[in-house]
């Protein structure tokens, strides 16, 4: 049986890697979602994936206070990258290559986003791990889900969050 979609953008909240826990990541959580993953690519579905920061962030986002919006979502931004990281060593120790792709510079963790290069990545069945958002404040990892989707030309994109899909937030 062939899968019903050739391209997918799996949207993977922070929280996600969190389990039962308060914040932080459970790496036996990133395991698990790491061999579901494994599953769907198996198959022969080329997986991209845009995690959050949440689970680290929201932990910290009390004591911050009144921080500028700005540098909060930088924050938030480095903690996707963390996920990310996370997320492609499970995945790695499943036996699946990856690339993680990041919307801010930090090469010694990741590529920086390159639509063609995403599409490349794809194309040679790695799973591909979007980090950093879009790079810009004020934008949540839900619109660089939905930018990452249309620049791959992603199927479909599923959200595995526990936010509304279907409601925008203002600043």
């Amino acid at each position: 049986m062939s899968p019903k979609y050739d391209r997918i953008l799996l949207k993977l909240s922070g929280e996600a890697l969190m389990g039962e826990q308060n914040y932080g990541i459970d790496t036996k959580v990133a395991a698990a979602l790491a061999a579901e993953i494994k599953t769907v690519h198996q198959l022969g579905v080329e997986v991209a994936i845009v995690v959050g920061g949440g689970n680290i962030f929201r932990g910290v986002s009390e004591s911050a206070g009144n921080m500028d919006r700005a540098a909060a979502d930088y924050i938030g931004m480095l903690a996707t990258i963390m996920n990310a990281v996370v997320l492609q060593d499970a995945l790695e120790k499943a036996d699946v290559f990856t690339r993680v792709m990041s919307a801010i510079d930090i090469p010694e963790l990741a590529e920086p986003f390159i639509h063609r290069r995403a599409i490349r990545h794809l194309e040679k069945k790695r799973v591909v791990i979007f980090a950093a958002g879009t790079g810009n404040p004020f934008f949540t990892t839900d619109s660089a889900a939905a930018l990452r989707a249309l620049e791959i030309k992603a199927d479909v994109i599923f959200k595995a969050t526990k936010v509304d899909g279907s409601s925008m937030q203002t600043p």
